[in-house]
């Protein structure tokens, strides 16, 4: 059973940085790909980032440039720095290994 941990979220102010964790296991984490959604009140959820196991990453365009995506297969976990953030970023982050996803964060982005 794979079990996904997401931490990091918290109340930031636009122009402000967080970092998102999000720690893996009961899986084969070095070969999976993983990636970041979110999910704002009364909207979708929606793919934030991405990244394989050779390291390709990809970004939403209201992303890209501000955020990034890393993994670290030896702690096996994800992560999802994010700068310069605004409020419309203002969701709860999920993290995501195939079928399974992790109980989110949430971040809030303050004007």
């Amino acid at each position: 059973q794979v079990q996904l941990v997401e931490s990091g979220g918290g109340l930031v102010q636009a122009g402000g940085s967080l970092t998102l964790s999000c720690a893996a296991s009961g899986s084969i984490f070095s070969i999976n790909p993983m990636g970041w959604y979110r999910q704002a009140p009364g909207k979708q959820r929606e793919l934030v980032a991405a990244i394989t196991a050779n390291g390709y990453t990809n970004y939403a365009d209201s992303v890209r440039g501000r955020f990034t995506i890393s993994r670290h297969s030896a702690e096996r976990r994800v992560y999802l720095q994010m700068n310069s953030l605004k409020p419309e970023d203002t969701a709860v982050y999920y993290c995501r290994q195939g079928d399974f996803w992790g109980q989110g964060t949430q971040v809030t982005v303050s004007s």
